[in-house]
């Protein structure tokens, strides 16, 4: 005998407390409010042949995309395919998705958890699920149009609609509708203030559209709904430097820096990638990070070998050359030519992305600007197959043109820059490459224009 959960999804428990326990984690996995391992905990407590328990436990494994959480995503899957018999048909569906994803079929994953909620749309957790592997693997126009299928089954007397919202505005930005992108993130807001991933899908139009005192007072307003025992904070203070810098006042982007993304050493990956991502626009941009690099590259090292995500082995990259551990890097290097041999969706995506943009970082930070230049070329038009936004994937366009710029290629650098100012005109920081392009390609009148634009 099964109970329906508060969507109106059939759930194979006849635990009522089981259920509510659930859902409250369910309830701060959409929020990212608190840790929901505690509520997975008593929900299995109070059954544990409670198969979505193990299904919501495991998939929070899986969307950490380190290998660390591969053992404990093992337990899920083992525990939750010994009760795969009397689980019903949906229940199932989230069973071999998380099997695919432990086998390291992650686009299969994806996909599974994507079927899931076309036959069931009110199904959050899968449709957060392969929200967020669409996001890890690059799957840009299904950001958008995977929520857009769904959402004919909710509404505001659907618990949770305001969720499903702010994916689709997230969707929506990243497929460049900025203007439906923010008045859908908007309204998600409104309905449920506590939606970090809606006011990040905000924030992220502002970023991308040059709008950044409003995205600072956006950020900074709404602090009190986004920041407070989240585990998302991280980023959005992350999105919150990068306006800073934007605007060229590196002391409050350090000061966030120590007091909000990395206040302490922490294993996350996810964590650590943000915290890296920032320091190397800081190290572009000519501003010693110090001693912070030394912890960022001390957390990578033990992951140099994994091979688990290209995406987060472009950060470790940046944090071994930062701090010169090259031996570190050649690791890194190695681990990844294993990688793109191997199978797996992630074997791809080394391959195609991951493994020549670590190269092109390494001959960066030895000072071989041609090399970095040649390889990182290329990539731009692939390196959304390796996942991230594009906001997060500009570090590669930011590295490629100050490499341009180091090594003279001026018709380049130049080209890139002009690039930059017409996609966002109002970033000061674009203009200031500008100003650095045209002085190398000797148009010192057109330098002294661009100068003006970056001084506002």
């Amino acid at each position: 005998m099964g109970l329906i959960d508060s969507r109106g999804v059939p759930v194979s428990t006849a635990s009522r407390a089981a259920l509510d326990r659930y859902e409250a984690a369910a309830e701060k996995l959409h929020s990212y409010v608190r840790d929901p391992l505690a509520e997975i905990d008593a929900a299995l407590a109070e059954d544990p042949g409670f198969v979505m328990g193990h299904c919501l436990r495991g998939t929070l494994m899986a969307l950490a995309t380190e290998k660390a959480a591969e053992a404990p995503l093992r337990q899920s899957v083992e525990a939750a395919e010994a009760l795969a018999a009397g689980a019903n048909e949906r229940e199932r569906g989230h069973i071999a998705a998380l099997r695919a994803w432990l086998d390291g079929d992650f686009a299969g994953a994806v996909d599974g958890w994507g079927r899931v909620a076309e036959a069931w749309p009110r199904d959050g957790l899968a449709l957060q699920a392969a929200h967020l592997g669409d996001f890890y693997l690059g799957h840009t126009t299904l950001l958008r149009d995977r929520i857009a299928r769904a959402l004919p089954a909710w509404d505001e007397a659907v618990p949770g609609y305001g969720y499903v919202l702010g994916m689709h505005a997230f969707g929506l930005e990243e497929t460049g509708d900025y203007r439906t992108a923010e008045a859908t993130g908007r309204r998600a807001v409104a309905l449920q203030p506590r939606d970090p991933w809606a006011i990040h899908a905000v924030a992220h139009v502002l970023e991308m559209e040059g709008r950044l005192p409003e995205g600072v007072d956006w950020l900074s307003g709404r602090s009190g709904d986004w920041a407070p025992d989240n585990m998302f904070a991280f980023h959005n203070w992350w999105h919150l430097a990068l306006y800073h810098l934007d605007l060229g006042d590196t002391e409050t982007v350090l000061r966030l820096y120590d007091e909000a993304i990395r206040p302490r050493p922490s294993p996350v990956a996810l964590e650590t990638l943000d915290a890296t991502a920032l320091l190397w626009r800081l190290h572009l941009r000519g501003v010693d990070g110090g001693a912070r690099w030394a912890d960022l590259a001390d957390t990578w090292a033990p992951m140099a070998e994994d091979g688990y995500y290209a995406f987060n082995d472009m950060h470790a990259m940046m944090a071994f050359v930062a701090t010169g551990r090259d031996a570190d890097a050649g690791r890194l290097l190695a681990a990844q030519a294993r990688r793109a041999d191997s199978g797996g969706t992630n074997a791809a995506m080394t391959a195609e992305v991951g493994l020549p943009v670590c190269r092109a970082l390494r001959a960066f930070g030895a000072g071989d600007y041609a090399t970095a230049v040649e390889l990182l070329g290329p990539v731009r038009a692939v390196a959304h197959r390796f996942g991230g936004s594009h906001a997060q994937r500009d570090v590669l366009n930011l590295t490629l043109v100050e490499a341009a710029l180091r090594g003279g290629q001026a018709d380049l650098a130049r080209s890139l820059a002009a690039e930059r100012v017409e996609a966002k005109p109002g970033s000061p920081f674009n203009w200031r490459l500008t100003v650095r392009a045209l002085r190398l390609a000797g148009d010192e009148a057109g330098a002294v224009a661009a100068e003006k634009r970056a001084c506002g």
